[in-house]
């Protein structure tokens, strides 16, 4: 499988999971303002695809909306079939992505580092 493929179809799915989570996912877990698809990973053979979730919120919200996301897989990757018009949707895995958090967190540290250092000069 060429990689340009591969390329394609996870920029095509992270666009149609977007889409699929904002407007057919009725479930009250999933608050669509602090949940985002972040990056999609297809293995070569298009047959898995890795799926990587920011969640903004605390540590039980982010355990529920996974939740509420692994329930509702099947119906999701449906929704990607019809859409991608494949022959064989690909298994989806999501996985929690802390990179969003991780950089807010390490601005702010350096907003603070910054502070002390303006503190300090006068």
């Amino acid at each position: 499988m060429s990689r340009r493929r591969q390329e394609r179809m996870a920029v095509e799915m992270k666009r149609i999971l977007s889409r699929i989570l904002q407007e057919e996912i009725k479930d009250p877990r999933l608050d669509f303002s602090t949940v985002s698809v972040s990056r999609v990973e297809v293995s070569n053979d298009l047959s898995h695809a890795r799926v990587y979730i920011s969640i903004m919120g605390d540590e039980q919200k982010q355990q529920e909306t996974m939740a509420a996301l692994q329930k509702a897989r099947g119906f999701i990757r449906s929704g990607v079939a019809a859409e991608v018009q494949i022959r064989h949707a690909p298994e989806i895995d999501f996985r929690l992505d802390r990179s969003i958090e991780h950089g807010i967190r390490m601005s702010s540290l350096l907003d603070e580092i910054m502070e002390e250092g303006t503190k300090s000069k006068e």
